[in-house]
């Protein structure tokens, strides 16, 4: 019956938005397939460690079994690169789609992967945001009926969900935040989540895997620096760096603290004429009110907004501090081992909470906070990236593969 109601929601529901929008071909992002050296190198010491025989779970009746992964945001792009790589070699083919919502194009092109682009982002009304679910849901629904996918992944992803329920496909949600919008009555066969995420957000009808630490320590390891990136942003070697990411004003869990803290914060960062804030607004819209509203301090110098998209993880490495407003940033942060502060003022998750406890970020509450516990000094920034934290991929790889064998027969 809920498979039903599934089908008539996001039918419904398309018929409010406009027409030619309904009508819209999905856009592909080409980009050159060749796999960068880093990455082949990635594979072949992954092949080494773990040998190159694929899964027997990755196969079905003489075919390869298709896993379906859908971007929904632009962290899910460094995320799901490692993670559809491991699945490459171990025998599964990767149909990936892309919701076109800030930064996702532009990391598509960045991490060279192709992917059909399908929907975009509806703001932060949430009837908006529920119809462009059931929009995009309708978009998409062509080509997953043709493709017929053995396998729906995604981090968030509510029109996949709604897709999966119509069309029967077993699937996987994976989660780090628990205070994120439920999909509603229909609820995905699988949860994944960080071990420290409670129970209860996988909902009463899908069963729950966990994974240790962060979804950031899937892809940091594979990192590694490269300094000339201070250099090409015009910052000298003795100032201080600041990566400073904005508040996400369009996202539902938004809250207008975060405004005042981040306006605080570019305050205290221009009475210091020995810092350089770089500043990576979630989207073109918000960059232009940035430069609009600190567009002296930006004539100056001592605020950077990049012209073009910089390795976030890259940036962090080689900065002294962060201050974000999101999680990703201050989770990747975290992960590296730089000092961050989070202006975040939504519901605090499980995860931050964690990082928190564990004297791994600082989490800034009022303006007299980001003047008082901020702390703005240089730090040793080494050339060589020696963390590694295997066991999050490695269960998740472990946990993807164990379902795509039970559920897809």
């Amino acid at each position: 019956m809920w498979i039903s109601l599934a089908k008539r929601a996001f039918t419904g529901c398309a018929q409010f938005l406009p027409r030619m929008e309904t009508m819209a071909a999905p856009r592909i992002i080409q980009v050159s397939t060749t796999v960068p050296p880093a990455d082949q190198a990635a594979a072949l010491e992954s092949r080494k460690n773990k040998g190159s025989i694929p899964s027997r779970g990755a196969h079905l009746n003489g075919r390869r079994k298709k896993i379906w992964i859908d971007i929904d945001n632009s962290p899910h792009v460094p995320f799901f690169k490692p993670i559809m790589l491991e699945l490459e070699n171990k025998g599964f083919e990767i149909i990936l789609t892309a919701r076109d919502t800030y930064q996702v194009c532009d990391l598509l092109k960045f991490h060279q992967l192709s992917c059909k682009v399908v929907g975009r982002h509806y703001g932060k009304n949430k009837l908006l945001k529920v119809m462009g679910n059931c929009l995009r849901a309708a978009q998409l629904m062509p080509m997953v009926t043709k493709i017929r996918p053995d396998l729906a992944l995604s981090h968030g992803s509510r029109a996949q969900i709604l897709i999966s329920a119509a069309l029967g496909i077993p699937s996987v949600m994976m989660h780090d935040y628990e205070y994120s919008t439920k999909t509603g009555f229909i609820e995905p066969n699988w949860v994944l989540t960080p071990e420290v995420i409670p129970n209860a957000m996988g909902g009463s009808r899908s069963q729950t895997l966990k994974y240790p630490g962060l979804k950031e320590d899937v892809y940091i390891p594979r990192f590694q620096p490269d300094p000339s990136i201070l250099q090409k942003l015009g910052i000298a070697p003795d100032e201080i760096v600041v990566t400073l990411r904005p508040p996400a004003t369009e996202a539902h869990y938004h809250n207008r603290e975060a405004d005042h803290l981040f306006v605080a914060a570019v305050e205290l960062f221009s009475a210091n004429p020995s810092v350089r804030a770089v500043t990576l607004p979630r989207s073109a819209n918000q960059g232009a009110q940035l430069k609009h509203r600190w567009a002296s301090l930006i004539a100056s110098g001592r605020m950077i907004i990049p012209s073009s998209p910089v390795d976030g993880l890259n940036l962090i490495w080689f900065s002294d501090l962060v201050v974000s407003g999101g999680g990703t940033m201050n989770r990747e942060a975290a992960a590296l081992e730089v000092p961050v502060y989070s202006i975040f003022r939504g519901k605090i998750g499980a995860v931050d909470r964690y990082l928190a406890d564990s004297g791994r970020l600082m989490l800034l509450e009022t303006v007299e906070d980001v003047k008082t516990k901020i702390l703005l000094k240089r730090r040793e920034k080494p050339l060589e990236m020696r963390i590694s934290r295997p066991e999050a991929i490695e269960r998740i790889i472990e946990a993807i593969v164990g379902i795509a064998g039970s559920e897809c027969r």
